[in-house]
C-alpha cells in the first residue's frame, strides 16, 4: 500500500530531508548576500541603487547604450526615476518569440513623513507622518526608527538624508501608553487602539536659547538645517521614510530562519536579482522587475501599471510595434511573497493548501479575496509549465494560497501582468509576520525561491 501511495499522492517533503551538504553550502551563501542587500535597502530608491550596483558589477549598462535589438548576451538596465528597475539580458530567440520575466516590488509598508511635518506640542517636537500599506499600527510605537530618503529642491538638486542607520546616529520613535494609564486603550480593538494621527515620530525636547514660541521646533529644523542645509519648506518636495532600525539577524538556535524589515517582498527582488546576474546567453530573453507601489495598488509612474515596461520591452525589441506580439508569447513569474502556516494562528489558513515553512517557493494560481475576488488565476497549463521547470531543476516547491477562503486575502502585480496578455503565476517566499516591522522567513526558502527563478530563465 505504502509503494502504491508514493506512487499517487502528492506528499510534499520538509526542505532538510532532501538538501544535501554541499545545497546546504551554497544555501548559506546565498543567504549571506540577501541579508547584505535587505540591510543595505531600507526602502525602494535604496533597493534600486543597491541592485544597480550589482548589475553595473555584472557588465549591465543603461539601455540607452542599445542601438538596435538587443543582441544575445546582452545586458541592458533602465532605472524608473531611481524607484524602480528593469532589467535584461538578450536571448537567442527574437524578441517577437516572447521573453521570461519576474517581477517583484521593492516598497514596503512603511511611515512616511507628511509634507508639513514638523510641529511642537508642549515642549516637544515631533513629525506626522501618513503610513503606507497595510500595517498593524499598534506595531509601530516603542520600537527604534529611522528615517531615510530624498529633498528634492527648488533648483534641481536633490539632498539624500540617512538618520539612524549609522551606529553613532540617533534614532526615532513613536510612543505608547504605559499599561498602567492604558485601561481605556485597552477597551479599543486592535485597528482603533493607535490612530493614524497619534503615529508621531519623536524628534527632540530641548528648546532653542533665548525667548518666544516653538523653541523645541526651532532647535529641531536648525540641526536639520546644519546637517543639510534644508528649510521647514523643503519638507513639501521631499519623500521621506520611517522605517524600522532593526539589523537583519539569524533567527532560532539553528539559525535556519532570517528575520528583518522589508522581506515582503524584496526576499523574492534579491531572488530575481541574483537570478537575472548569472545569466549569460538564455534562450528566450529574461527580464527582471524591481517595481514600486505595489503596496498601495501599483499606482503610478513608477508602479506595475505604468507604460515604462512597455517602452522597456519595445527598446530592447528595437520596434515598439513587436511589444504586444512578444507579450502574447511571454512567461511572467510574479515573484510575491506568500503567508506561511503559523501553527499560533492555525484558524486563519486551511492546512491543506496553506504554504509551509521549508518546504520550498510557494505558488499560488491565484490571490485575490473571497471569491477569487482581484485575481488573475493562472491557467492549469502555466501551472503545468513551472511545475515541470523546477521538477527538471530539482526546486522544492510547494502549492498554496493565501488564508481561508473567507478570511480575507491580498493581491500582487500579477493581474497587471496578465492583463498585458502575458501568461503569469506568482511565486515566492512563505513569509510570517507579513507586513509586519520585523518579518521572518526561512533560508531553506530563500534559496529555493532564487533557484526557481534561475530555472525559469534558463528555460529551453
Amino acid at each position: 500500500m505504502d509503494e502504491k501511495k508514493n506512487e499517487l499522492f502528492y506528499q510534499p517533503k520538509n526542505g532538510y530531508d532532501r538538501i544535501d551538504t554541499a545545497g546546504r553550502l551554497a544555501m548559506e551563501e546565498y543567504c549571506k548576500g540577501y541579508m547584505a542587500y535587505l540591510d543595505a535597502a531600507r526602502t525602494e530608491r535604496e533597493a534600486v541603487s543597491e541592485a544597480i550596483k550589482l548589475a553595473e558589477a555584472a557588465g549591465f549598462v543603461d539601455v540607452s547604450a542599445l542601438t538596435g535589438p538587443i543582441a544575445p548576451g546582452q545586458k541592458v538596465y533602465h532605472s524608473v526615476r531611481g524607484k524602480s528597475l528593469l532589467l535584461a539580458v538578450g536571448g537567442k530567440k527574437p524578441m517577437r518569440d516572447g521573453v521570461v520575466v519576474e517581477a517583484a516590488h521593492v516598497d514596503s509598508p512603511r511611515l512616511d513623513l507628511k509634507q508639513r511635518p514638523l510641529f511642537e506640542d508642549t515642549e516637544m517636537g515631533y513629525l506626522r507622518t501618513h503610513y503606507y500599506g497595510g500595517i498593524k499600527k499598534y506595531q509601530w510605537t516603542a520600537i527604534p526608527l529611522e528615517l531615510h530618503g530624498v529633498v528634492a529642491l527648488k533648483d534641481g538638486s536633490t539632498v539624500d538624508v540617512v538618520i539612524g542607520r549609522d551606529p553613532a546616529d540617533p534614532q526615532f520613535v513613536v510612543t505608547d501608553l504605559l499599561p498602567h494609564l492604558a485601561a481605556d486603550q485597552m477597551q479599543k480593538t486592535l485597528a482603533k487602539g493607535i490612530e493614524g494621527e497619534k503615529l508621531c515620530i519623536l524628534a527632540g525636547s530641548v528648546p532653542y536659547a533665548g525667548e518666544g514660541s516653538d523653541r523645541v521646533k526651532l532647535a529641531v529644523m536648525s540641526l536639520i538645517n546644519d546637517r543639510y542645509g534644508i528649510t521647514e519648506e523643503d519638507f513639501i518636495s521631499a519623500e521621506l521614510e520611517v522605517v524600522p532600525a532593526f539589523d537583519v539577524r539569524e533567527l532560532g538556535l539553528d539559525r535556519s530562519l532570517i528575520g528583518g524589515y522589508g522581506q515582503d517582498d524584496r526576499v523574492c527582488a534579491y531572488a530575481e536579482l541574483a537570478a537575472i546576474l548569472e545569466q549569460s546567453e538564455p534562450e528566450r530573453t529574461a527580464v527582471c522587475i524591481l517595481a514600486d507601489k505595489e503596496e498601495i495598488g501599483s499606482v503610478g509612474v513608477s508602479g506595475m501599471r505604468s507604460q515604462a515596461f512597455e517602452r522597456f520591452i519595445g527598446q530592447l525589441a528595437g520596434d515598439a510595434g513587436l511589444v504586444q506580439e512578444c507579450f502574447s508569447n511571454s512567461l511572467c513569474i510574479s515573484a510575491d511573497v506568500t503567508v506561511a502556516f503559523d501553527p499560533m494562528y492555525p484558524e486563519v489558513c486551511e492546512k491543506q493548501n496553506a504554504a509551509r515553512i521549508n518546504y520550498g517557493v510557494g505558488f499560488s494560481k491565484f490571490t485575490g479575496s473571497r471569491g477569487k475576488s482581484g485575481s488573475s488565476d493562472a491557467s492549469a497549463e502555466v501551472v503545468a509549465t513551472v511545475r515541470r521547470i523546477c521538477d527538471e531543476a530539482g526546486v522544492a516547491w510547494q502549492m498554496c494560497e493565501l488564508g481561508k477562503v473567507d478570511q480575507g486575502g491580498g493581491g500582487t502585480v500579477a493581474g497587471f501582468m496578465a492583463d498585458r496578455d502575458i501568461d503569469t503565476i506568482d511565486a515566492g517566499v512563505p513569509v510570517l509576520s507579513m507586513h509586519a516591522p520585523f518579518e521572518t522567513t526561512a533560508k531553506f526558502d530563500c534559496y529555493m525561491t532564487y533557484k526557481c527563478m534561475k530555472a525559469a530563465y534558463e528555460a529551453k
